[in-house]
């Protein structure tokens, strides 16, 4: 909000203004709101949660799910949907402005954005290819940015709808992932890693290490935040005791039997808060034990039940109760993604009904380019009973 009031004065006057003029002043205009917008996220990212869980089931008849939360504590952003078209042209940001890497959608795609319709956090495209981006602060190192060789320059905000629309699979990906050097845009912001995932089932992690990207084969579909995701894979052996269920009697002293006091006992000792590596091991744990389903949309709404564990309620986030007005969440959207149907889900944390974007029903060769608020207006629809 603060970025559009700083370039609204900027607007009225460009229509007094020639071509070569009104586009310069484009670029003011998105330089100024870039520049705000990453200088009050460098701010605010240290000391509010910026958490993201992700999960992935699979269901009787082979159709796999992923799933995830957002989180931002700080304020209410901005998100929407967006729907890009087949042959859809972007640029990409840098730290000097809008001219890096430009690219050409190949597969038309739809995601979730924040802030700006190009940051796209989430989304799957007509190839069944889905993509995700997590906050990965204090760890991943990036190339270092050369200006001289910003045509091949894309910001990991926008790494995210590269991948949607240029690939079908995980090992084109990996073929291709070395034509791009991916750069931060404001390095107080922290780096992000990946979750990509195929119809098939196979999920993978993308983490930048010295400059390099490396891929992780992720069979259990699980990410969260920092530290690395091998790290959090070694983490699992330290609750290799948990299983579901409940844990068994025995007899502690001659007339002593110690029993459990309640059902999923075996489960005690599970992490409880929402720290990045707790949550992992929670995610971990509740997709490894949850139920398998028949078909794909009940597996779509398994994968939201499991998420209700990782709402993260606002008031937990500030020691001083000066929590953001109008945000009832930090967990601001929840989607699933069923990758056999190509049907994107989402819910927030305004409006808990589930929507629905089926990508079947779009034909990406015609659709224009659209992205659309998440929420409009910003309010729970509530179904009255009616008592007769």
């Amino acid at each position: 909000m603060i970025a559009g009031r700083l370039t609204q004065h900027l607007f009225f006057s460009a229509k007094f203004l020639s071509l070569p003029e009104q586009i310069k002043l484009r670029y003011m205009k998105v330089k100024i709101k870039f520049t705000v917008l990453f200088s009050l996220l460098a701010i605010v990212f240290s000391d509010h949660s910026q958490a993201c869980t992700g999960i992935a089931l699979k269901a009787e008849d082979g159709s796999r799910v992923v799933a995830r939360t957002v989180e931002w504590a700080a304020s209410p952003m901005n998100c929407g949907y967006a729907v890009v078209p087949r042959g859809y042209r972007q640029q990409s940001l840098t730290p000097d402005g809008m001219d890096g890497m430009c690219y050409k959608a190949r597969f038309g795609y739809v995601g979730i954005y924040t802030e700006y319709d190009n940051f796209v956090v989430e989304g799957v495209n007509e190839a069944g290819l889905s993509a995700g981006l997590f906050f990965f602060p204090g760890y991943g190192e990036y190339p270092e940015y050369k200006a001289d060789e910003k045509a091949s320059c894309i910001s990991d905000m926008q790494l995210v709808t590269w991948i949607l629309s240029t690939f079908d699979s995980i090992d084109a990906l990996k073929e291709g992932i070395c034509s791009v050097k991916v750069v931060s845009l404001d390095p107080r912001v922290g780096t992000v890693h990946w979750r990509i995932s195929e119809a098939g089932g196979r999920v993978v992690v993308l983490e930048y290490k010295d400059g390099k990207a490396c891929f992780y084969e992720n069979p259990l579909g699980v990410l969260t935040n920092s530290p690395g995701f091998e790290w959090h894979i070694t983490n699992l052996a330290n609750y290799v005791n948990l299983h579901p269920g409940a844990a068994e009697s025995f007899s502690m002293a001659e007339g002593l039997t110690v029993k459990p006091l309640g059902g999923g006992s075996a489960m005690l000792g599970l992490p409880g808060d929402f720290t990045p590596p707790s949550r992992f091991i929670r995610a971990a744990f509740f997709s490894a034990s949850a139920p398998v389903w028949p078909d794909a949309f009940s597996t779509v709404l398994q994968a939201f039940h499991i998420l209700n564990n990782f709402d993260i309620p606002i008031g937990a986030q500030f020691s001083d109760g000066n929590v953001p007005e109008g945000l009832p969440a930090a967990t601001q959207f929840t989607s699933a993604t069923d990758l056999a149907n190509l049907k994107f889900y989402y819910r927030t944390c305004w409006n808990s009904n589930l929507r629905c974007i089926d990508l079947k029903t779009i034909d990406f060769r015609k659709v224009k380019y659209r992205s659309v608020p998440l929420d409009e207006p910003r309010v729970q629809e509530v179904e009255f009973l009616k008592i007769k």
